[in-house]
């Protein structure tokens, strides 16, 4: 028994070690409802290891996943959430976002196709009071580390309309960035899983980048 508290103790320490070497974790948002918010398994890995790289922004290697409702949401100062379907927030979990928002808390929210009627009636619970605007170009999302004069990247067609940014703005902080008509996770996947040319990922890398940079520097 001594052995194996022993072994753990070890193992607890080290882990801790380890992450105490970055400077923080982000987040992939666990939601209800039953759409795949778990899709683009390797989207935030690869955002991470190319804003570290680029960016210097020293973050845990891999993501963590969080619930909507959980008290941890507030150790991230980014999550990220995606999907292709239906959402549901209960009202426990519209609370905690909400809070979690106004705290200084950040939320990318990515359309992978099939979400927007879903976010846009469940993000209307966590702030009645606002609306999604769609930000100008010359917005400090678009101005980070890389430039984007013309907003987002297209990365996959849909239903072929151009990419959008819609923000939620509370007290006039960007506290919700949400990309429409653009698939930017999806873009950050391995190659292999869409064998997108390299150009296209390396723009919506860099995109995420910026969001990243912003979240953590402006929020």
């Amino acid at each position: 028994m001594r052995k194996l508290l022993l072994v753990f103790t070890i193992l607890l320490s080290t882990s801790f070690v380890v992450q105490a070497q970055y400077a923080y974790k982000i987040a992939k948002l666990k939601y209800g409802g039953g759409g795949d918010w778990y899709a683009n398994k390797t989207s935030l890995p690869n955002l991470i290891k190319f804003a570290n790289a680029n960016l210097r922004m020293n973050i845990f290697p891999e993501e963590d996943i969080v619930e909507a409702g959980s008290p941890d949401i507030f150790g991230y100062p980014f999550v990220h959430m995606t999907g292709h379907g239906n959402v549901t927030f209960n009202d426990a979990e519209v609370q905690n976002l909400r809070r979690y928002l106004m705290s200084g808390g950040f939320l990318h929210i990515d359309d992978n196709y099939g979400l927007d009627k879903f976010i846009r009636r469940e993000m209307k619970k966590v702030f009645p009071e606002l609306n999604f605007i769609e930000l100008p170009f010359n917005h400090p999302v678009y101005q980070q580390k890389f430039k984007f004069p013309n907003g987002l990247p297209k990365v996959h067609e849909h239903d072929g309309k151009a990419p959008q940014g819609f923000g939620l703005i509370y007290q006039g902080r960007l506290v919700c960035f949400y990309s429409y008509e653009c698939d930017l996770g999806n873009g950050w996947e391995d190659q292999s899983v869409y064998n997108d040319p390299e150009t296209v990922r390396q723009q919506a890398l860099r995109m995420g980048a910026n969001l990243l940079q912003y979240a953590t520097t402006t929020n």
